[in-house]
């Protein structure tokens, strides 16, 4: 008898795909970002770069090779913000830097005269409770996965004094967002609103498919020892204005207690369900399946043939062999069953 190898696969019946989400939580606590490695603001997990325009975050001192980037600090004002003049230091990379996050995760107006859009603390973009002083927290693909988890995400932020930045904290939270609701499609895809624990009051926006936080600078409101700088203390308004952006991004991180969330990775599958008849795939075609004329796995000649499943092969039209599935074990196979085997593709 011919070994049969192939069967051919129904697209319509024996053919399906899925969708899964998987989520893992990424905890950050603050003494990663300072005092962890080294003294503040020298930490050796700090990246600071000669341009000047952001820093980086590392869960390790970021010159070992098991170091792994957790996120990218900076800070910009809107051109119109009180906080923009020619004396305020790196005046004009803050500003980019502000345009720069806005048109690619709002787009512009449409208005010659207004430019970009401003970030605002609702989901409405209609020019409303704009956020003019904001710090820029742009995680890493390799923890936020393709997106952050919507409803997930906690960061706790000291309100204190200089020497005791925790005395008094603020948690900001969406809580609000979920997939089903509370969310706002933009350029820069799906934002929430981040609320301020306790409270309807708005601090900032969280950008889910980028993974991007925009904070506002009002979250430090009434703080009047923000900073510590050579001429005495600073609120945050002050220090936006007067310390370059690495000097901003250090004085932010002195002040992050926790920060939390779940990532999301999403899984695609194609499973195609290979059918095995009870009258085929009953023979093997590997040579130590007979020895001579007899077939091995036979005690006598009228026993029934028997095989062992250990493989299957998917080909195309062409007969090319496209992917291949092992069983965890070997499965047996003989006239008297039938087996159904299915095989999921994960991209």
């Amino acid at each position: 008898m011919a070994v049969q190898n192939y069967e051919n696969i129904d697209i319509n019946s024996d053919v399906t795909t899925t969708r899964t989400l998987l989520h893992e939580v990424i905890p950050v606590t603050g003494t990663i970002l300072s005092g962890a490695y080294g003294t503040w603001p020298d930490d050796t997990n700090i990246k600071n770069y000669s341009h000047g325009m952001f820093q980086s975050v590392y869960d390790y001192p970021y010159l070992s090779s098991s170091a792994n980037h957790i996120f990218d600090l900076t800070v910009g004002f809107d051109e119109g913000s009180p906080l923009s003049s020619s004396a305020a230091t790196q005046n004009s990379k803050k500003i980019n830097l502000y345009n720069q996050f806005s048109q690619v995760l709002l787009g512009y107006t449409g208005s010659t005269t207004d430019g970009v859009r401003k970030f605002e603390s609702d989901l409405t973009l209609d020019g409303v409770g704009t956020m003019n002083d904001v710090f820029f927290v742009s995680f890493a693909r390799l923890l936020t996965k393709d997106q952050v988890k919507k409803g997930t995400f906690s960061l706790t932020l000291g309100t204190g004094s200089w020497a005791a930045p925790f005395a008094g904290t603020k948690t900001l939270y969406d809580v609000s967002a979920s997939n089903t609701g509370e969310t706002t499609n933009t350029f820069g895809g799906d934002y929430g609103v981040l609320f301020q624990s306790g409270s309807a009051t708005a601090h900032g926006v969280l950008f889910y498919q980028a993974g991007i936080a925009v904070i506002s600078s009002s979250i430090f409101g009434g703080v009047t020892q923000f900073n510590s700088a050579s001429a005495g203390y600073q609120t945050v308004a002050q220090t936006l204005q007067t310390s370059s952006i690495s000097g901003a991004c250090d004085v932010l991180r002195r002040r992050v207690q926790n920060l939390s969330y779940n990532n999301t990775t999403e899984i695609n599958s194609k499973i195609y369900f290979c059918r095995v008849p009870h009258n085929k795939f009953n023979y093997s075609s590997n040579p130590t399946y007979v020895s001579g004329s007899k077939i091995r796995v036979k005690e006598v000649a009228t026993d029934s043939p028997v095989a062992y499943i250990t493989t299957v092969g998917l080909y195309n039209s062409a007969n090319e062999l496209m992917a291949t599935a092992k069983l965890s074990e070997p499965l047996r196979k003989d006239p008297s069953n039938e087996l159904i085997l299915r095989v999921r593709l994960d991209y």
